[in-house]
């Protein structure tokens, strides 16, 4: 069964760097927003800009069952479902650009959807607490376009969400509960294109997820515990600061 692993030729480091990938996504998921955005860069780095957005989609899917499960009676579905077809919308655009670059255009591609992420994160932190964002049906529909593209190129959509969900000024709980859905739903979707149509999964890709569980699960517990008493600021600007790195890194 481990011979499956032989075609990507890991090392102990890329094994660590795997397990600590998976670790910042259970984080992401329950309570520590942005952190997962520097694994899309590392793990590009190991598998390869296309290929490594179907390692990483069954372990966001993995981390999405333990955030649905604490915080499923948190969502408001009313505002869900009206930026959810947007977001598909923008996910199939993402997959039919997907099939018409190679993979150093793919991982500058990422690396773009990165800085763009990274940028609203910013705005978002320094602009849109102070100012109104617009809640209306056509700023969902752009806000669910960017993300479902962001998410299907990159798996770096949490900002672009956040914005919209800022918007409508929800509690913390409503709002890390509907994120959880939102991404829940979007990522499912996202598993049969990367099966049948980019063939990014398989059941290599498969056995490298599932052998990183115990580090998704262990991120999940400390993203609701332990991690809640680190200052956000200092936090939050150190994965900034990592992300925007890493980014440069596969962007040359």
């Amino acid at each position: 069964m481990l011979s499956l692993l032989d075609s990507f030729h890991l090392t102990p480091v890329h094994w660590i760097l795997i397990a600590l990938s998976g670790m910042l996504i259970g984080m992401s998921k329950t309570g520590v927003p942005g952190v997962s955005m520097v694994v899309v860069p590392v793990l590009a780095s190991i598998f390869g800009g296309k290929q490594s957005t179907g390692v990483l989609l069954p372990i966001l899917i993995m981390a999405d069952v333990f955030a649905v499960s604490y915080y499923h009676r948190h969502a408001n579905w009313k505002h869900l479902l009206r930026a959810l077809p947007w977001a598909l919308a923008g996910v199939l655009i993402a997959l039919w650009v997907g099939e018409k670059v190679n993979d150093l255009q793919f991982k500058r591609l990422i690396a773009i959807t990165i800085f763009v992420s990274v940028g609203i994160m910013l705005w978002r932190d320094r602009v849109a607490k102070k100012e109104s964002v617009p809640d209306s049906p056509w700023f969902a529909a752009l806000m669910g376009l960017a993300g479902g593209f962001a998410t299907m190129i990159g798996n770096v959509a949490g900002p672009i969400f956040a914005v919209y969900l800022l918007a409508l000024h929800l509690p913390k709980k409503v709002f890390i509960g509907t994120t959880a859905w939102f991404f829940f739903i979007v990522n499912l979707s996202k598993f049969p294109l990367h099966v049948f149509v980019w063939k990014t999964i398989h059941w290599s890709t498969l056995l490298v997820d599932i052998l990183i569980l115990p580090a998704i699960a262990a991120g999940a517990f400390l993203g609701i515990t332990v991690v809640k008493k680190i200052p956000e600021s200092t936090f939050r600007w150190f994965v900034i600061i990592i992300t925007i790195a890493s980014a440069l890194l596969i962007f040359i």
